[in-house]
């Protein structure tokens, strides 16, 4: 299944401020395309979520950058159909070990990273002291 992409800055910068979630292979920013979150629960069945990638030249030359690229779209396309929410728009920011990391290991931290975005983690709440 091919994975529609963001293509313009406005809709990567649209995402900034929503849930985010850090790997060591990249970061994961997602917000619900219609603002609200209710509007995400009431999206129309063809409302696909869209993936943004951003590989920054601290990262290495094109070749890296472009084979750390492939590497997230190919978890992004296995592990999409069943965890990411219908109506979100989602941007991975890769880190450096995106490059040589295993790919198994990118595969979990992005399930991890979906399921920690729309679920806000228990421990953390009952880690804090007030």
């Amino acid at each position: 299944m091919a994975i529609e992409t963001l293509k313009k800055r406005a809709e990567f910068l649209r995402i900034r401020g929503g849930a985010r979630f850090a790997t060591p292979s990249f970061v994961l920013e997602t917000k619900p395309r219609g603002g609200a979150p209710e509007a995400a629960s009431t999206a129309p069945a063809g409302d696909a979520p869209r993936f943004g990638f951003t590989v920054t030249k601290k990262l290495g030359k094109a070749v890296d950058r472009n084979r750390i690229r492939r590497r997230l779209k190919a978890a992004v396309g296995l592990l999409a159909p069943s965890l990411a929410h219908r109506g979100h728009d989602y941007v991975l920011i890769a880190r450096a070990q995106a490059r040589d990391r295993a790919f198994t290991d990118v595969k979990k931290d992005l399930e991890r990273a979906f399921l920690r975005v729309h679920h806000a983690p228990a421990a953390s709440v009952k880690g804090r002291s007030a």
